[in-house]
């Protein structure tokens, strides 16, 4: 039952994510495809904590919970990765390649936030949803709030990541990648599947199944954004 634990790691506040994801900033190559990622993840958390500050979130709590978990589980990837452990199957392929040449920025950071969205999303809800005692449904206009923000991000990875006019020749199979694959389509399929997880969540070997069937698909995609790109 792994995948459905709550994962227990040093960060319980949103500050103590953000100071976390800061120290790796710092610890890691810039060109490092993790760092690439967390960079990303970083400015998002702390536009979260942004707007925790200004009562953006109707439920304060909840927004909490939900993004301190969401940000367990990647940490604890991350942690997997660096102490040599198995690190989940959506994280594989950006631990794997994150020094490939071949593979751009805009390609990395995407395929962290595939496997964040994807797969993490929504075991996070799953997670907060025992730790508060409540529903999904009683958490989606947090969840909503945040996806908003990770797609209004989506844009900004774009814009900053993908190559000039000048590299069009890496510009036009990167655009051809990345164009198959949505935040928002994948913001709406984890809601989905944290839904299906806490109503399965009496059944453990069903719902177990479905979040390692959930972890190999998102790894699956991971993989094919990851490919690598000729100079």
């Amino acid at each position: 039952m792994a995948q459905l634990e709550q994962f227990t790691t040093s960060v319980r506040t949103v500050d103590s994510v953000v100071a976390r994801m800061r120290a790796l900033d710092a610890a890691l190559p810039a060109r490092d495809g993790v760092a690439v990622f967390n960079r990303v993840y970083l400015t998002v958390t702390e536009e979260v904590e942004r707007r925790l500050d200004a009562g953006y979130f109707a439920d304060r709590r909840a927004a909490t919970a939900l993004d301190v978990r969401f940000a367990h589980r990647y940490l604890d990837a991350v942690d997997a990765a660096a102490d040599g452990r198995r690190a989940p199957a959506c994280w594989r392929p950006l631990f794997q390649l994150r020094r490939h040449p071949g593979v751009r920025p805009l390609q990395f950071a995407l395929a962290g936030v595939n496997a964040h969205i994807g797969h993490d999303l929504a075991l996070a809800v799953v997670d907060t949803c025992r730790t508060l005692g409540c529903a999904p449904d009683d958490l989606e206009d947090e969840f909503d709030r945040v996806g908003d923000l990770l797609v209004s991000l989506e844009e900004r990875v774009r814009e900053d990541l993908m190559p000039g006019p000048d590299l069009l020749q890496i510009a036009d199979p990167l655009t051809h990648l990345l164009g198959s694959w949505s935040l928002e389509r994948a913001r709406d399929a984890a809601w989905s599947a944290a839904r299906a997880l806490w109503a399965l969540r009496r059944y453990g070997d069903l719902a177990e199944e479905l979040a390692e069937r959930l972890d190999a698909a998102v790894g699956l995609a991971g993989r094919l954004l990851l490919t690598p790109l000729p100079d």
